[in-house]
This record gives structure tokens, sequence and C-alpha cells, in this order.
């Protein structure tokens, strides 16, 4: 048996975004065993597809360049791999992999199209065009392999038995944020009609999904409730998961629940929306030359006004949904 040895050590939505791939890969390609190393805490992605083996690690563990020297010495030994496939291209990857060339191993690493992507933000540039998606560049890493992969960009339903609606309002950035009270108002006319579920995370997000809950009938706020095998769990037990371009939406991609994205100053053309959702379920203002000013959404506001989230209409949302 091929064994790869595979590294994407963040964010959590890229690291979401590897999993189908890999369940593609190993269903077209057998006899190859993927070793995935990335942070501990994103290891229930991988724990129901086959021949893939997780590989948690804590970066503190593991500072500095002699500790990541330490970090592949120990892979390599724990492991024994026959090729690496760097899917995140950093610094620290960029050390592994120069150290896994030294001993002899081909290490193939993808393409994140930065140079593409800096022209797609580039408020200037009016010629946006969809640049190849980040799903297609993991699945060429296996590729340059010289594996054969087709992804099917088809979702893949958990369960037939779906009720309820999960809303995941908030984001890592504002640039990606829906503005509060504009999601409040969505879940306050979606609530009349549906069981409503909300996802978040950390204290301050948890503390106003509570408020909300207490607030509005038919609403239930899961943040901080649920481990994310539970999480998953529950995503995939839901008709519909509204998110913004955020790990939510890849969090249903991987359950197969269909997910209505809102996008603000990100844009699916820089090929994150997420795999096998459909680009007639996406929110978004078309029409502002300056939209994506950013890949990760985490710059400010070039005009000042939000206008990418501000201008979009809870109406214009209830009518995707």
């Amino acid at each position: 048996m091929t064994r790869i040895l595979a590294y994407r050590f963040s964010a959590f939505g890229d690291v979401a975004m590897t999993a189908p791939v890999f369940r593609e890969f190993l269903e077209q390609n057998k006899d190859i065993e993927i070793i995935m190393v990335s942070r501990k805490n994103f290891e229930d992605l991988f724990s129901d597809i086959p021949n893939v083996t997780f590989k948690g690690i804590d970066f503190d563990d593991y500072k500095g360049f002699w500790g990541i020297r330490r970090l592949a010495n120990e892979l390599l030994k724990e492991f024994q791999p026959d090729m690496v496939a760097d899917l995140h291209d950093v610094i620290r990857s960029k050390i592994l992999d120069r150290i896994y060339r030294r001993k002899g191993l081909k290490v193939f690493k993808i393409n994140k199209g930065k140079e593409e992507k800096e022209r797609l933000t580039d408020i200037w540039n009016l010629d946006k065009t969809q640049l190849q998606t980040t799903v297609e560049r993991y699945a060429d890493v296996f590729r340059a392999m010289g594996y054969s992969l087709k992804l099917s960009h088809q979702l893949r339903p958990k369960t037939t038995h779906k009720s309820g609606i999960g809303f995941a309002p908030f984001a890592q950035h504002t640039g990606k944020m829906l503005p509060l009270e504009k999601s409040y108002e969505l879940a306050r006319i979606l609530a009349k009609t549906n069981t409503l579920y909300f996802f978040g995370g950390g204290k301050k997000e948890t503390e106003i999904l509570q408020k909300w809950e207490n607030e509005i009938p038919n609403t239930h706020s899961l943040s901080g409730k649920l481990n994310l095998k539970e999480e998953l769990s529950k995503i995939a037990e839901l008709e519909l998961m509204i998110s913004m371009d955020s790990a939510n939406m890849h969090l249903a991609s991987l359950m197969g629940t269909r997910c209505v994205s809102i996008w603000g100053s990100t844009h699916p053309y820089a090929g994150f929306l997420g795999f096998g959702q459909s680009e007639n379920d996406i929110v978004q203002i078309k029409d502002l030359t300056c939209r994506p000013c950013s890949v990760f959404g985490d710059k400010e506001c070039y005009r000042g006004d939000w206008a990418c989230l501000e201008e979009i209409s809870v109406q214009k949302i209830i009518e995707k949904i």
C-alpha cells in the first residue's frame, strides 16, 4: 500500500475542504493510505473516511526550526511515507518540504494561485473571472503524483431524515459577516415557519445566540454546547444551513447538507465555495465593482461603508431559502 503524508494546518474551513477530496481520491485509487497531519481539534473531520489516518499535533510542542525538524523526523519514523503532499505552502510546511526532499522523498505542493488572487482582489481590476476552486487545487497535488482523480462536486447527504434550518451568523472577519441586526431579523422571520438552530463558538457568540434564543420562539442555540463530532451530526440532519463564507459552509458540504451562503467582501470567484454547493444558493451584491477586495475578508472596507454587506436585504436571503 502506498502511503502519502499530507499536511494542512489551518484554517478550519480550508482543512475541512480537504476531506471530500481525500474521500473521492481514495475511492478512485485503491491501495493508498493518506496520513493527514493537522491540528488536534480537527480530527473529527476525517473520522469516517476509510484509509485516512489522522495525526493531530499541537504546534506549542514544535516551536521554531528545530521543533519543525523534530516533527519531520517523528512523522518519518512513525509512518514511513512514500510521498508527501503539501496542501498548505506556508513557512512551516516549506521547512517540512525541504527536510523531506533532502531525505529523498518526492514532495508535491499546492499551487495557491497567489498572483491571480491578488489580481482578483485589486479593486481597480474590473475584469473579474472565476479562478480554479480550492478543492481542484488540492486534487491537482494528487494528479501531479501520477494519479487520476475526477471530483464529482456533488453533495452526499448522510441521512434522508432531515428537519430544521441551521443558521451560523458569525465569521472570523467583519468583511464576511452580515450585520447582526439583519441576521436577527432573518432569524425572527424564519422561525415563524421553521425550527431554527443557531451555530457559533466562543464566549461572545454564545452569549449573543443565547439572547436570541430567549427572544425568538422556535429557535435553539447550539453554540458552546456541542463538540465537533456532535455539531457535524446535527448539521447532517438539517434541511438547510445558512452561513456566511465561513467554515460552517464547508461543514455543511462534508455532511451533504445544502447551504445558502452569504458573501460580502469575499467572492466565490476566489475558489472557496463549499464542495458540492450550488452557485444558485449564493447571496451577494453582484454589481459592486470593488468586490472582491479580499480573499479572506480580513481587510478594511475601501469605501468605508461595507456596502457589500449593508446592501444585502433580508428579503433577498429569504427568497433564496
